[in-house]
């Protein structure tokens, strides 16, 4: 395996092929990644260190257990890998990474046009390469899988399937498509977390342990059981995937059924009609019709409207004239065009003189529907500012790239959001805009930013910038704002996102902390694509992560000519569904054309590929590892 690149997500991945799947491993970073970077991380640990003081010196003490460096980014390079320093991923840099003999290449620099780049090229130095790529614009990607799959077709001449199941040649994934739903659910109580694939939605959930005497809801399986501390604030998260009441992914029944106190991640499939509707006007810059005018000139426009219609009836009984005679001269009287009813009857008169004062009212009512057109129109071009009153809301910190797919995805879940950016450039405001969101422009660790996002009156606080400190440093002082706040960090790494978490967690036992690495979430996504298998979405269940894929069973001796009931393998894989069927039966034999979407975790996932050198599967319960 070959992974090419420049930031914390190449050193995650490579780390996850060599230790999950046992994969011989060649990692090409700038000649910086290596002795540049760890100083930059140490230096952001270092900062947000003196900000930690603050906390510990509440608590009394820091809660004691050391934290991991990670894997590649100092030093040697660890068994199994090979580190080579290159500035751009040329085609000479290619061939002495071994692209020509490797079974698959990661491309994942964070600049789009670098990854385009070197996977034409090596495409072209090996046809039969599996490619993943990592590509922020999602649509330029769908061209760029097709181009590089039909160049590989007309290279090869048997098409761009490679290896048992036909698994697709070029892989093209987002580290913040991945990582966005989860951030998301995260930040909300009872938020469902969806993975989606043709024709099937489903949802894991997750439930609380029963009352005495109530029955458990298990949905269509149980995807996982929580640790024993996770119902509990202050200690969820606490096992950290380790230890005899850590979480246990993919239990059996009898694990399931012998387990008391404990939470639960449950499955449930939807339809794509159950899920909520986007929200309107989102479509365009053009607002909708009933937003142009405000609720009290649609009543006034109304009541006009009215009046001219009695006066036009009356008109026509005073004068019997013909109904749209009547209507015509009561128009033409409205708007002061007609001659005046000298000579006339009384009757017509009056009716002439109030025609008149009811033009007279129209006047102001057609000046502030054009006002308000005006206003509306240019306010939809423009940030909004959070409104008075508002509570319940998200407050979302920062709108790079994760912060943009998080607040879509907050916004299709009709969740109320207030975005605070210190950058008038950033790519997100856009998006804002065009959803109509709240945004505060200023530098969140300055005083009174937070309080002009209402964070007072906030439901929950997702702090996603770039920089650890700026997140550290914002939510130590919502905290100090609101100590019941429930806050989720991102964090560069996933061990400095576990040793903020538990400082946090022992100093506000009573509020719902969440640190997350957007590397670590991501990073199980691109390893099994790598490895030939379509990673439809990551779960985490507390620090630990669950794999949904679709699997050709063409190949596997785990599963074809077994039943969905007899494939299972507690603690390592599950079959959830078949592509194509909206239902299947726990008896139903598995076959060779089948292909079955199955929930698995990431060694479990190592041993179904069969893969060379694979570390053997799991006990039931793994010891603690160190760095935990």
């Amino acid at each position: 395996m070959v992974v090419c690149g420049d930031d914390g997500l190449a050193h995650r991945l490579a780390a996850e092929l060599r230790g999950v799947y046992g994969e011989q491993v060649t990692l090409v970073v700038p000649p910086t990644a290596r002795t540049a970077r760890p100083p930059v991380v140490g230096r952001a640990r270092a900062a947000s260190a003196a900000l930690l003081d603050r906390v510990n010196a509440a608590v009394g003490r820091a809660t004691g257990n050391g934290n991991g460096s990670p894997a590649g980014t100092g030093g040697e390079p660890p068994r199994g890998e090979r580190l080579l320093e290159a500035g751009e991923p040329t085609e000479a840099v290619l061939a002495e990474a071994g692209v020509e003999r490797a079974a698959a290449l990661a491309l994942v620099y964070d600049d789009d046009e670098t990854n385009i780049r070197a996977a034409l090229t090596a495409r072209r130095l090996n046809p039969r390469l599996r490619l993943v790529l990592r590509l922020y614009n999602r649509r330029l990607g769908q061209h760029i899988e097709e181009l590089l799959d039909q160049a590989a077709t007309l290279a090869t001449g048997n098409g761009a399937n490679d290896g048992p199941g036909g698994d697709a040649s070029t892989t093209v994934l987002s580290d913040a498509d991945t990582a966005a739903p989860a951030l998301a659910a995260t930040a909300l109580a009872g938020t469902t977390k969806v993975v989606q694939t043709d024709g099937l939605l489903l949802r894991a959930v997750e439930r609380q342990p029963p009352a005495p005497g109530q029955v458990a809801d298990h949905g269509l399986c149980t995807l996982a059981l929580l640790s024993a501390t996770s119902s509990d604030p202050a200690g969820a998260d606490g096992a950290e995937g380790s230890g005899e009441h850590g979480p246990r992914l993919l239990p059996d029944e009898s694990e399931v059924d012998s387990a008391t106190g404990r939470g639960t991640v449950v499955l449930e499939q939807v339809s794509y009609a159950a899920g909520p509707p986007l929200p309107a006007g989102r479509g365009g810059v053009v607002p909708p019709f009933a937003s142009l005018f405000s609720r009290r000139l649609r009543w006034s426009l109304a009541g006009i409207v009215g009046c001219v219609v009695a006066l036009a009836v009356a008109l026509s009984l005073v004068t019997e004239i013909h109904p749209l005679k009547a209507f015509y001269l009561t128009l033409l009287d409205l708007f002061a065009i007609d001659e005046p009813a000298l000579g006339a009857s009384l009757g017509r008169q009056i009716l002439q003189l109030l025609s008149g004062l009811v033009g007279l009212l129209l006047l102001p009512v057609l000046l502030a529907a054009v006002l308000e057109a005006l206003g509306t129109f240019r306010t939809a071009s423009a940030l909004r500012k959070p409104p008075r009153g508002l509570g319940g809301h998200v407050v979302l910190l920062g709108l790079g790239k994760i912060g943009t797919r998080v607040l879509t995805r907050l916004r299709e879940l009709h969740i109320p959001v207030v975005c605070v950016e210190a950058d008038p450039e950033a790519r997100g405001l856009a998006t804002a805009r065009r959803l109509r969101v709240p945004v505060v422009l200023g530098d969140v660790t300055q005083e009174g930013v937070l309080e002009a996002a209402k964070i007072h009156r906030a439901h929950a606080l997702l702090a996603v910038t770039s920089a650890d400190t700026t997140n550290l440093e914002a939510v130590l002082y919502a905290r100090s704002v609101r100590p019941d706040l429930r806050v989720v960090l991102r964090l560069y790494d996933d061990d400095f996102a576990t040793a903020v978490y538990r400082t946090l967690r022992a100093a506000h036992p009573r509020a719902l902390t969440r640190s997350r690495s957007v590397t670590h979430l991501a990073a199980p996504s691109f390893a099994g694509a790598m490895l030939g298998r379509q990673i439809l979405g990551a779960i985490p269940v507390e620090r630990r992560v669950l794999l949904f894929a679709a699997v050709d069973v063409g190949g596997h001796p785990q599963l074809e000519g077994r039943t969905v009931d007899g494939a299972f393998r507690a603690g390592a894989w599950r079959v959830l569904a078949l592509e194509g069927k909206p239902s299947v039966s726990p008896g139903y034999e598995l076959r060779a054309g089948d292909r079955v979407v199955l929930a698995a975790t990431r060694r479990g996932l190592a041993e179904l590929l069969g893969r060379p050198g694979a570390p053997p599967q799991t006990p039931a319960f793994p010891p603690a590892h160190p760095s935990r």
